[in-house]
């Protein structure tokens, strides 16, 4: 039964370790503030989650992982608070929303109205600015 666990913890513990890295992709990916903020604060708090979740079934139960539920308490409350102060300071700031439906490489045309733009076929666009 321990053993068990130990292997749903540490599956648990790589899939948030997987999102979180998801997150960062995401961050260097998106156009904006806004987008980079909801990408770091959703896959970030759920990454935390699957991870605490995950250390807490290898632990057990004892001392560790009541340190590991006030630490998921903190980021459950920090996270949140955290991505709307960053929010709230780029609105004030003056920070407008990227609005557009995609972004123009150099060097690729311009796609006319009702033209569907091609296919890179490429992984570039994950770490592309």
């Amino acid at each position: 039964m321990a053993e068990t666990l130990h292997m749903i913890g540490g599956g648990l513990a790589i899939a948030g370790a997987l999102l979180t890295l998801l997150g960062a992709i995401g961050v260097r990916r998106f156009p904006d503030v806004y987008t980079r903020i909801h990408a770091a604060s959703i896959t970030d708090t759920g990454g935390a989650s699957l991870m605490l979740i995950g250390l807490g079934l290898i632990s057990g139960l004892s001392f560790v992982t009541l340190k590991l539920l006030v630490a998921w308490a903190f980021i459950m409350l920090a996270s949140p608070v955290a991505a709307h102060a960053l929010a709230n300071a780029a609105y004030t700031s003056g920070h407008a929303p990227w609005t557009g439906s995609y972004r123009v490489v150099r060097g690729t045309p311009v796609p006319r109205p009702g033209q569907r733009r091609p296919f890179g076929g490429s992984l570039s666009f994950l770490l592309s600015r």
